[in-house]
């Protein structure tokens, strides 16, 4: 468990503008903790081209805390270990997360069921009897409050065990129908999220959403969804992070299954029944979570600031308003790794580089 100033600093981390996930980790990994991590920010910005670097105020830091423990609720960093086990298995996992309800939910096996917002009648059926079936086998049911499959499955897991992952703060209901959903969530389930506290969610913050979702679970199941839907986003979550993808085939006629439908084309299980989902999980749950296979990343090193100067003019030079990979940039330049992170670094606390899914950036 954190000390009340190691939370604060990593709140206060976390809620600076132009941090991420993958930015916090770079930072942690570098300095080794938020507090020396806040020291150097503001230089490192002002390397990176930045105008005007503000860090959140102290006090703003403390007032969201005291205010969410007010609300019942607490804050969980991913450093502590009552962070749940799916997210700490990210490459890098939401630094902090916001907790109304039930915390002790979080540590226990979850699959993630969504969908169509205007779902038919059948699929809300569906969801309904897959959301009991798998309570009452033991399985948390994770989604994301929204209108249709999401709240269907929400309401049948009620008494067994329900997350709700929310795009703004956690005291925010949206949308607002389900304010009656989430003051029963809230007393019998639990309600997450690692934006701000009264944040309304954005169009932007859903798929970070969508992200916690698919990272909680140990698969996702699809119940019905449009092609380019909200919920083939969370799947390709689901798919990024190694988890089990599952899918209700629906009628070839109804717009609304073309995206499940295609996920069973690419290899998602057929789902027809809990059964189906229980037999794929079975031999994971107890375990540990892993991430595909890959090499830990490279961090940035301190020390380099000078070689880093020498790349900096190649490296923006590289950089356009396509994404390309971070390994290709090393490839290209010839320059080494921590060289190349440090600049990437500074440009991203600058405001001037954006990171893409895939390990790869581009101009803002």
């Amino acid at each position: 468990m954190l000390t009340d100033k190691a939370r604060r600093d990593w709140l206060r981390l976390a809620r600076t503008e132009n941090i991420g996930p993958v930015t916090f980790r770079n930072l942690i990994a570098r300095f080794g903790s938020a507090s020396e991590a806040l020291a150097q920010v503001p230089r490192m910005a002002s390397r990176g081209g930045a105008k005007s670097f503000v860090l959140p105020d102290e006090s703003a830091i403390t007032q969201e805390i005291e205010a969410l423990a007010k609300l019942g609720g607490r804050m969980i960093a991913s450093c502590e270990a009552d962070y749940p086990q799916g997210l700490a298995a990210l490459e890098a996992p939401p630094p902090i997360l916001s907790v109304l309800g039930h915390p002790h939910l979080l540590q226990k096996e979850m699959v993630g069921i969504v969908g169509a917002r205007n779902a038919s009648a059948l699929a809300r059926k569906f969801a309904d009897t897959l959301a009991r079936d798998l309570g009452f086998a033991g399985i948390v049911v994770v989604s994301g409050l929204a209108r249709g499959i999401d709240a269907a499955a929400h309401e049948a897991s009620l008494a067994v065990g329900t997350v709700a992952v929310v795009a703004g703060g956690v005291d925010i209901v949206y949308p607002p129908e389900n304010q009656k959903l989430f003051n029963a969530i809230k007393n019998q389930g639990v309600i997450v999220s690692e934006m701000r506290l009264s944040e309304a969610p954005q169009a932007r913050h859903f798929p970070r959403r969508n992200r916690i979702i698919s990272g909680l679970a140990r698969g996702v199941v699809v119940v019905e969804a449009a092609e380019k839907s909200g919920s083939l986003i969370t799947a390709q979550c689901a798919v990024d992070q190694g988890r089990e993808v599952f899918a209700v085939p629906g009628s070839p006629l109804d717009p609304r299954a073309r995206g499940a439908n295609r996920l069973i084309r690419e290899g998602a299980v057929l789902t027809e029944s809990a059964d189906d989902i229980l037999s794929v999980l079975k031999p994971m749950l107890g375990g540990g979570f892993a991430e595909p296979d890959a090499p830990p990343p490279a961090m940035p090193a301190p020390g380099l600031e000078a070689e880093a100067d020498a790349f900096r003019a190649r490296i923006e030079e590289a950089l356009g308003p396509a994404p390309v990979a971070v390994d290709e940039l090393i490839r290209q330049l010839g320059a080494p790794a921590p060289v190349i992170l440090t600049v990437l670094l500074e440009l991203e606390l600058a405001g001037r580089c954006l990171r893409h899914p895939g390990n790869r950036v581009s101009w803002a």
